[in-house]
């Protein structure tokens, strides 16, 4: 059992609520989402009268599309065996719509459907959509909902969208102004599947509610920050998607910028969302800009090169399917930056994301300032001692450990680094349970505001105009396995620190 969550209330139900999924036959709906709703209702945390309505392109009926998702429950969710009452309660709710989301004629349907649903099931007209297609059509079917007549009526109505927001400032600001044209903006429900996971979650507690660490939690005593998502998986079936976004779009500008808010931000008044969101965009906007003139001493980028995973070959990112051989997009980037408030004057943080790495894994690892150096860091010490570091581990083994030094139990003053470890134990939700649940209370805790996804594109857009300036010049290589180009160590070892292993 997570003893964190001893003692806990069970977080209230939500209210009857439809949701609509658009795009329901593809990946993230089978791997993801049903087996998230699935969990849901296993918990009991579904309101006691909902529905979900699938549309699609995809050639299903709902008795065909109930069975297909049944198998992605027994094969995704982490209740397992199915447990056949929960899951045909939740079937009996379940429609398909097999439609084109230009026509008309899709959202008709979806309207008849709708109204049928609020009778049979008891829904009140509260609408869920989510957005689970491709980010060319998040402007289309908002636009379909609202001229079909689907966007006003009794009860309330949300929309979900999954990243990206937008591929630069410019497109981030056309969509959210299209979106805010049709819903409010406290409806629209950026995800970031990270802020589910619940050691993202634990981040402000960890800082907030432990004494120990508030007062610390600033330049005057900490060195530098390293945040890193490390992946070990080449791009495969997403090459044709990641030649348009690359490893700063795809991962950086997002996922880990949030990270770096939640580590970064000031002691919001209360828990309640906006308060939240607003200490978050503040960090955002405290980004010191990276000039053109010193892109090359502050950003690295990268491409994976044929090498070995597991002891098994495997092939460059230019020689997997759909990508040019010529290809310049970056599968590995990393990035020095400062936030320039009180709290944080002269501290860097380093960012580092890579795909083929040698190990999977995600943490944010505090650096604290070496103890002055006299007694054992004195020039002539025998027993020089290592930094105090905090690690926050996201995945793959959720938890937070602490670094700190020790005396070797023997007679001679000999020291070395120990660490105290805690993991989060026990069947956490999965990150879109969690996240699904909260859209349907209506907590906007979890997700990214209009503001914030603007101002994180403000800060790597001359990044990325910068890098395009460059042309067709190669990037540097790393062999598939290691940690990323060498240019990425040299960019810690000039200032005399170096990467964090995972």
């Amino acid at each position: 059992m997570n003893p964190l969550r001893e003692g806990l209330q069970r977080q209230r139900v939500p209210e009857p609520c439809a949701m609509v999924i658009f795009g329901a036959s593809g990946d993230l709906a089978h791997r993801k989402l049903i087996p998230a709703i699935y969990s849901l209702a296993h918990e009991g945390s579904l309101p006691p009268y909902f529905a979900l309505v699938a549309v699609a392109v995809s050639d299903f009926t709902t008795e065909s599309f109930r069975e297909d998702m049944k198998k992605a429950v027994q094969e995704f969710s982490r209740h397992r065996p199915v447990n056949e009452a929960v899951w045909n309660n939740l079937a009996a709710g379940i429609h398909y719509i097999k439609g084109d989301f230009k026509e008309d004629s899709t959202f008709q349907q979806l309207g008849v459907l709708l109204k049928k649903i609020d009778v049979e099931r008891g829904t009140k007209g509260n609408r869920l959509f989510y957005l689970s297609t491709n980010p060319s059509l998040f402007e289309i079917i908002p636009a379909q909902l609202k001229a079909n007549g689907l966007t006003s009526g009794v009860g309330w109505r949300r929309i979900v969208i999954e990243k990206p927001f937008g591929r630069d400032l410019a497109t981030a600001q056309k969509l959210n102004a299209h979106l805010q044209a049709i819903f409010g903006e406290s409806e629209i429900y950026r995800i970031d599947h990270y802020l589910g996971k619940e050691t993202v979650q634990n981040i402000l507690v960890l800082r907030f509610a432990n004494g120990l660490f508030e007062p610390i939690w600033r330049n005057q005593f900490i060195d530098h920050v390293q945040i890193t998502v490390a992946e070990t998986l080449g791009v495969g079936s997403r090459a044709g998607y990641y030649e348009e976004a690359g490893a700063v779009r795809d991962m950086m500008q997002n996922h880990m910028m949030q990270l770096l808010a939640l580590i970064a931000m000031e002691t919001p008044i209360s828990l309640k969302a906006e308060q939240i969101r607003n200490e978050k965009v503040k960090v955002l906007q405290a980004l010191r800009p990276i000039l053109a003139k010193d892109v090359k001493s502050s950003t690295v980028r990268g491409q994976y090169s044929r090498g070995y995973m597991d002891g098994a070959p495997v092939k460059g990112y230019r020689e997997e399917t759909n990508v040019s051989p010529k290809s310049v997009t970056e599968t590995f980037s990393c990035v020095k930056l400062f936030i320039d408030s009180w709290r944080w004057s002269g501290v860097p943080f380093y960012l580092r994301h890579g795909k083929r790495l040698a190990k999977k894994g995600t943490e944010i690892s505090i650096f604290f300032k070496r103890s002055p150096d006299i007694l054992f860091n004195a020039a002539d010490s025998e027993t020089p001692v290592d930094q105090n570091v905090l690690t926050i581990r996201v995945q793959p083994d959720e938890g937070v450990s602490l670094r700190m030094e020790a005396k070797v139990p023997e007679q001679q003053l000999q020291i070395q680094s120990v660490k105290m470890d805690f993991r989060f134990g026990g069947s956490s939700p999965e990150a879109y349970e969690r996240l699904l649940l909260d859209t349907m209370i209506g907590d906007a805790t979890l997700f990214i505001r209009h503001d914030e996804a603007e101002q994180s594109w403000a800060f790597f857009d001359p990044i990325l105009a910068a890098w395009r300036e460059d042309g067709g010049r190669p990037l540097p290589q790393y062999a598939a396995g290691t940690w990323g180009p060498k240019e990425a160590e040299q960019l810690l070892t000039n200032e005399a620190r170096k990467w964090r292993r995972l």
